[in-house]
């Protein structure tokens, strides 16, 4: 298995439980559940791609250095 795939399978639930903790529908219209759940889902794969890139640029480097 891809390990980039991996990290993506492990981050993406811990991304989207804390996106979920934040009040995000404060910042919308009323009656927009739609753009708020499409909001929700880009920001969870935003974040978690960035997490996830950053956790694997982590294990290259430390592989490369030990």
């Amino acid at each position: 298995m891809n390990i980039m795939l991996l990290i993506y399978i492990t981050v993406i639930p811990f991304v989207l439980w804390v996106v979920e903790s934040m009040r995000i529908e404060s910042i919308f219209k009323k009656n927009r559940t739609k753009q708020i759940i499409v909001f929700y889902v880009m920001l969870t794969l935003g974040i978690s791609y960035l997490v996830a890139n950053f956790l694997y640029d982590f294990y290259e480097v430390s592989r490369i250095l030990y």
